[in-house]
């Protein structure tokens, strides 16, 4: 599936990778995910994609953020929408799929092998477009959950699906070996990531 000649490139859809490593029971480490496509081909870029709440004073995204832009990933952000639904609760919109696919073009003529960290059916026609181009297309998510969290599309369309379920081992960890945060030396209050 991965040749050790290729050149790699990750896109992970942030929201979506991390509602399905919970709908399995993990978290993802993602220093331990960086090493292991390291170890498959020449890692490219690694990039991650979120929407952020601006308004918010503390956001718990933010030490992740932080910690990603420091340690080989290419963080792409944007402030999340808010807004009143029709029987008026808050909700918070921030779709990232343009993002994600305006990056993955641009890098069609460098790029071999895409993995793309996604269930999300808007990708299908993303994955279609650089197939057509020659490049090779992985995508990870899963079909262990209820209900399955990929589009039964995008995992046809895809040259390889991965099951997060069988990564699992290799780049996960239990929500309970989550890192201790240290309070910071400066201001004993704060925490650090």
């Amino acid at each position: 599936m991965f040749d050790p000649r290729e050149k790699i490139a990750l896109f992970i859809d942030g929201a979506n990778l991390y509602a399905t490593s919970r709908s399995l029971g993990f978290d993802i480490d993602y220093r331990k995910l960086l090493s292991s496509f390291q170890k498959r081909g020449y890692l490219l870029r690694a990039y991650y994609y979120t929407a952020l709440v601006e308004d918010q004073e503390y956001s718990s995204i933010r030490p992740l953020i932080d910690w990603l832009d420091y340690n080989g990933f290419k963080v792409v952000t944007k402030p999340a929408k808010e807004f009143t639904d029709a029987s008026g609760r808050r909700k918070i919109k921030g779709n990232m799929d343009i993002e994600l696919t305006v990056d993955a073009l641009e890098l069609a003529d460098v790029v071999d092998h895409y993995v793309i960290f996604s269930g999300d059916g808007d990708f299908r026609t993303l994955v279609e477009a650089l197939q057509r181009r020659g490049r090779k297309v992985s995508v990870i998510s899963t079909m262990a959950s209820q209900p399955p969290m990929i589009s039964d599309d995008l995992r046809r369309q895809a040259d390889h699906f991965i099951d997060l379920m069988t990564l699992k081992s290799e780049i996960g960890r239990e929500p309970s070996e989550r890192p201790v945060r240290k309070p910071d030396p400066v201001d004993p209050t704060t925490d650090d990531a």
